[in-house]
């Protein structure tokens, strides 16, 4: 069965009511000291929708993934503006706690980042420690099955939990990190080229997770891969930096508009390979 099929068979089949909420950025700029990267960025990520973020290198579109969970204010001299709404909430309004949206917007990093003195197990309990989440001993063994299960990995490693994360391949522990950001059970999953580092069929693997994610947890996707783009999301958005100035989105809408039949000529140029 393919990505889309997988996808398509999900979202007929979710649960009605699911709690999948949207994320909106409005008028998002972003500065590194006085150096402007990102220019009056809007974009509206529904909920049950897979949004990729395509376009050259050095354009924004990482940027604009750790500020859509309140990342890119940890680098020292980094600054933003706009607005970042989650179901409508301000994630920047001084009363909002950085640790509670961090669980709320989770991260799947590049390249597969397990805690290397922890078990598998372990690994996807991680993030309730670090959220204050209790759970009793079943409870976390549930949580363990139930997000590994998720991330398609549990028949992989059932039966050797203790073993050490980083004893996985590239593509299972990339899928171990997609478990363990689940385990808090965010409401929007955000991920950095997460297949950059993977051979096809771990690839494959991870798209397929995607797809069955899609009808819980709002998922935006960074990548490099315009073949991966159209298959694994709905909507896109082409990013963009020309002639030193800021990146901003040249165009945006449903994958299947932005690849057959955009509007602007810069986008068909990088979407057909003429450049970037």
């Amino acid at each position: 069965m393919s990505t889309i099929d997988l996808l398509e068979d999900s979202l007929a089949h979710s649960a009605p009511g699911s709690s999948a909420v949207g994320i909106d950025a409005v008028d998002v700029s972003a500065w590194f000291g006085s150096n402007k990267v990102l220019e009056r960025v809007n974009l509206s990520m529904p909920p049950r929708t897979v949004t990729a973020l395509i376009g050259p290198s050095g354009c924004g579109k990482s940027t604009f993934l750790r500020i859509l969970n309140r990342m890119h204010e940890s680098i020292p001299s980094a600054k933003m503006a706009g607005e970042v709404r989650l179901n409508g909430e301000d994630i920047y309004a001084p009363t909002v706690r950085i640790t509670h949206m961090r669980k709320r917007i989770g991260m799947v990093f590049q390249k597969p980042n397990p805690f290397p003195a922890m078990s598998i197990a372990e690994n996807v309990t991680a993030g309730l420690k670090l959220t204050g989440t209790k759970a009793s001993r079943a409870e976390k063994a549930e949580i363990v099955e139930r997000c590994l299960q998720r991330g398609g990995l549990w028949n992989e490693v059932k039966d050797r939990l203790d073993q050490p994360g980083q004893a996985l391949s590239g593509g299972q522990q990339q899928r171990l990190c997609i478990a363990r950001s689940l385990a808090v059970n965010p409401d929007v999953l955000l991920m950095d080229e997460p297949c950059s580092a993977l051979d096809p069929t771990s690839t494959r693997r991870v798209e397929e997770t995607i797809a069955e994610l899609a009808p819980d947890v709002t998922i935006v996707i960074v990548t490099h891969n315009m073949q991966q783009a159209a298959r694994v999301s709905q909507q896109c958005a082409f990013f963009l930096a020309e002639q030193g100035t800021p990146g901003g989105i040249v165009e945006s809408g449903t994958t299947k508009q932005v690849f057959d039949n955009p509007h602007d000529p810069r986008t068909s140029d990088y979407v057909s390979g003429r450049f970037g």
